[in-house]
């Protein structure tokens, strides 16, 4: 395996780690378990946004 090779592979293992991570993270997300960060109800939150 050349150096070249060797980088490209690497990267790619970086890649897959990291989109598997986010799309674990966006599969596994229940809104119901978590409290908002923002400290604002999700209601409140919606009714801003249409307005």
């Amino acid at each position: 395996m050349t150096p070249n090779q060797r980088i490209l592979l690497a990267i790619m293992a970086f890649v897959t780690l990291t989109v598997g991570t986010f799309i674990w993270f966006i599969a596994s997300w229940d809104p119901a378990k978590k409290e908002s960060l923002t400290g604002l109800p999700s209601d409140i939150q919606f009714e801003e946004r249409l307005s």
